[in-house]
C-alpha cells in the first residue's frame, strides 16, 4: 500500500494486482483510497479519493510533500522532456545523464560564480527526486537515470499550467525586483 509497483520492476506482484483490481479497489474505498492502475504505462499506486459535495474530509493517509521551486521546476522539466521523448516514439525508456539534467536545470537558475555550489544544490534536487520515484539510478552507473513514466501522472496538464502561472508570478516579481534596483544609485 505504499509506494509505487512497476510492471517491470516486479512482474508477480503486477499479475496479481491486475488479477485481482476490483477486490483491491473495494477494499481501499473503504479507507478513502483509489488505486490508479495504468496498464499501458505499465504503474499503479494508491491515492486520496477525491471527496464527493458535502462529504466529510476523512483523515489522510496519504502523505504529501510540499515541493520546493528548485524540485517542481526539475519536475516540470523531466515531463517535458518526458513528452518531446514519446512524441519521437524513439525507444520506451527515457534515459538522461547527469549532465544532461543539470543543463536542463541550468537555463532555469540564476547565475552564480559558485559553480561547485550550483552543482551541490542540482545533485540535491536530483536525489530528491529519485526519493520521490520519479527517476530511478541505472544499476552500476550512479551518473545515468531513467525518467520513471509515473511522472505522466503526477504532472499533469493542471499541474503544470499551475506552475506556469507560479513561474509568471516569480518572474514578474523579479523583474519589479530588478526595476527597483536600476532607480537606486
Amino acid at each position: 500500500m505504499k509506494g509505487v509497483v512497476y510492471r517491470d520492476a516486479e512482474p508477480a506482484q503486477w499479475q496479481s494486482l491486475v488479477e485481482l483490481q476490483a477486490r483491491i479497489r473495494e477494499y481501499v474505498a473503504v479507507l478513502g483510497l483509489e488505486l490508479i492502475l495504468d496498464e499501458a504505462e505499465g504503474y499503479a499506486y494508491l491515492r486520496q479519493r477525491p471527496l464527493a459535495e458535502g462529504e466529510p474530509e476523512p483523515p489522510r493517509l496519504i502523505a504529501r510533500r510540499a515541493l520546493g521551486y528548485q524540485a517542481s521546476l526539475l519536475l516540470a522539466l523531466l515531463r517535458k522532456k518526458l513528452a518531446e521523448f514519446d512524441a519521437s516514439g524513439a525507444e520506451s525508456r527515457l534515459i538522461l545523464g547527469r549532465d544532461d539534467i543539470v543543463e536542463l536545470v541550468r537555463l532555469f537558475l540564476p547565475d552564480t560564480a559558485n559553480e561547485a555550489r550550483l552543482m551541490d544544490r542540482i545533485d540535491t534536487q536530483i536525489n530528491r527526486i529519485v526519493e520521490m520515484g520519479f527517476l530511478r539510478r541505472l544499476r552500476g552507473q550512479d551518473d545515468r537515470f531513467e525518467v520513471s513514466r509515473i511522472l505522466k501522472a503526477f504532472v499533469d496538464a493542471q499541474w503544470l499550467s499551475e506552475f506556469d502561472r507560479r513561474l509568471a508570478d516569480y518572474r514578474t516579481h523579479l523583474a519589479a525586483g530588478a526595476t527597483d534596483g536600476e532607480r537606486e544609485p
